[in-house]
C-alpha cells in the first residue's frame, strides 16, 4: 500500500499539572512528513520533541488541530480505531519500554502476534531483525541482563520487525557507539527507501551524519520550522 505520509494541521497541545494552569507545549504546528523521506526534528531539551512524537503516534490527543495519516484524521478516531491504525506504526521511545518478564526475542515478536499464528515464522522474523541490530546473541536474555545500548537496539528491533509504514524515533543514538549508531540509521534509511515515513527526534550531539536529501525541522518556543542543514550533523 502506498502511504500519503503524516500531516499536522494547526496542531497544539497544552499540559495541565496538578492544581496548576494549563501550560502550552506546542502551538499551531502545520507540517507534512512525506512517505519515503527521513525527517529530523531538533530543538532544546524540554521543547516538546517527545510530546510531538507521542501525538503523531496517537498516544496523546492534541488540544487543538488534527493529525492525518494517509489522509485519514487519526487524531479524531476513537481508541479502538487508533489502536488498529498503530499496527502500521513503529515507535522507538527514549525509554526502551521492553517487557521485563519476556525474553528479548519474545519482546521483538510482540508486534507480529496480531498478524499471524505461525509462531515458527514469527520467531524467524524476530531473529532476523535482532541479527540486523547486532543482538542475535541476546535473544534468550531478559531486558535486565542487557546494557542500555543493547536495550535500545532491542527496542529498535521491536519497532522495525513488522516493516511499519511509519517510524517515529526518539533519541535512538544516545547510548550507541559510532558503529551501532550508523548501522541503526542505515536500517531507518532502508525503511524510508521502501516507502516508510521516518521521523527522528535527536539532539545534534547524539546523531550520526544525516543524508543529503533529508528534511530538517527545529522545534522551539512551541513552534516547528523547517530549516536548512549542512551535510554534517546540525
Amino acid at each position: 500500500m502506498t502511504s500519503a505520509g503524516l500531516t499536522c494541521r494547526a496542531l497544539g497541545f497544552s499540559h495541565r499539572s496538578a492544581g496548576g494552569a494549563p501550560k502550552r507545549v506546542l502551538a499551531s504546528i502545520s507540517a507534512h512528513f512525506a512517505a519515503g523521506e527521513v525527517a529530523w526534528i531538533s530543538g532544546p531539551t524540554g521543547a516538546g520533541k517527545s510530546t510531538l512524537l507521542h501525538l503523531l503516534a496517537g498516544l496523546r490527543r492534541p488540544s487543538e488541530g488534527e493529525i492525518l495519516a494517509d489522509d485519514q484524521p487519526v487524531s479524531r478516531w476513537l481508541a479502538a480505531h487508533r489502536d488498529r491504525w498503530r499496527r502500521h506504526l513503529g515507535i522507538i521511545f527514549q525509554q526502551d519500554h521492553l517487557v521485563a518478564g519476556l525474553s528479548i526475542l519474545e519482546n521483538v515478536m510482540l508486534p507480529l502476534i496480531p498478524r499471524s499464528t505461525d509462531l515458527r515464522a514469527l520467531r524467524a522474523r524476530a531473529r532476523e531483525t535482532l541479527q540486523a541490530v547486532d543482538l542475535e546473541d541476546g535473544a534468550a536474555r531478559r531486558p535486565a541482563e542487557l546494557s542500555g545500548g543493547e536495550r535500545q537496539r532491542a527496542a529498535a528491533a521491536r519497532a522495525l520487525v513488522a516493516a511499519p509504514r511509519f517510524l517515529l524515533v526518539d533519541e535512538p543514538f544516545a547510548h550507541q557507539d559510532d558503529a551501532h549508531a550508523r548501522a541503526l540509521l542505515d536500517l531507518l534509511y532502508a525503511r524510508a527507501r521502501q516507502g516508510a515515513t521516518v521521523i527522528i527526534a535527536a539532539h545534534a550531539a547524539n546523531r550520526p551524519m544525516s543524508g543529503a536529501d533529508d528534511r530538517h525541522w527545529r522545534l522551539a518556543g512551541g513552534g516547528l520550522e523547517e530549516t536548512a542543514c549542512p551535510s554534517t550533523p546540525c
